[in-house]
């Protein structure tokens, strides 16, 4: 077991960290953006005037992406329904919808390079894993991604020997179900209540008490507001104030 300082507050007996990926290892802001408007406009070409409304519900607003907005928190199926909620507001029919949705956003990502590729390791998020590693901690990447995005993004950034699991969305399971993080710690053959879950988002922070984690951090280097974060055990804006005691 190992004291983890994160912060102003020190946690005790923690056999396992969880990072989530994007905006806490991973800078996706500049993809989340590019991703937005390619799909925006993959759909507008079958639904024209829909690209507007589909921006704000992807929460892109004044070119920005909202880090705790749909695009950057939801899974893949859930953004596929949020696009024919769209398009079926226009008044087409639901099937059609959700069919136009389907396709659009494929034709996006296919355009798109390979998400690690857009997706680079935070600088300081190298050395915080390095510090971790060769103790007692169990160390695994808790994702709202894909499981492929995880594993190419661990796998580009030579990330693999830091963790013991690479943990996307699973079985219609996303962020925040509390099964998530137990099939984690299952994984790990640790405790909830000796883990300590490591996130930019609120998903993260209700998943860390739903599933009774030992505690949630939260981050904002990755571009969320202290106040969106305001339910986490302590938040913290730089990987230097992340530390193992012993």
């Amino acid at each position: 077991m190992a004291t983890i300082q994160c912060g102003a507050k020190t946690f005790y007996n923690v056999e396992a960290v969880l990072f989530d990926k994007d905006g806490t290892l991973a800078d996706s802001r500049d993809f989340l953006v590019a991703l937005a408007l390619q799909r925006s406009r993959f759909v507008e070409a079958q639904v024209p005037g829909v690209k507007e409304s589909l921006l704000k519900t992807f929460g892109l607003v004044d070119g920005r992406v909202n880090p705790v907005g749909l695009i950057a928190v939801s899974t893949r199926q859930e953004d596929e329904i949020a696009t024919a909620a769209c398009i079926a507001a226009t008044g087409r029919d639901w099937i059609e919808a959700k069919t136009i949705a389907h396709t659009a956003l494929l034709d996006a990502d296919r355009a798109l390079p390979c998400k690690a590729e857009l997706t680079p390791l935070f600088e300081g998020a190298r050395l915080l894993l390095k510090s971790l590693v060769g103790s007692d901690l169990k160390i695994g990447v808790l994702s709202a991604d894909t499981e492929e995005n995880v594993q190419d993004f661990v796998k580009l950034y030579d990330l693999a020997a830091y963790f013991q699991v690479q943990m996307g969305s699973r079985n219609g399971l996303s962020k925040p179900d509390p099964r998530l993080l137990h099939l984690a710690c299952q994984a790990l053959k640790v405790s909830p209540a000796a883990t300590l879950l490591i996130g930019d988002s609120s998903a993260d922070i209700e998943l860390a008490r739903r599933g009774g984690a030992i505690a949630s951090v939260g981050v904002t280097w990755g571009g969320t507001h202290p106040h969106q974060l305001a339910n986490a055990d302590v938040i913290v804006d730089r990987f230097e104030q992340i530390h193992q005691i012993h």
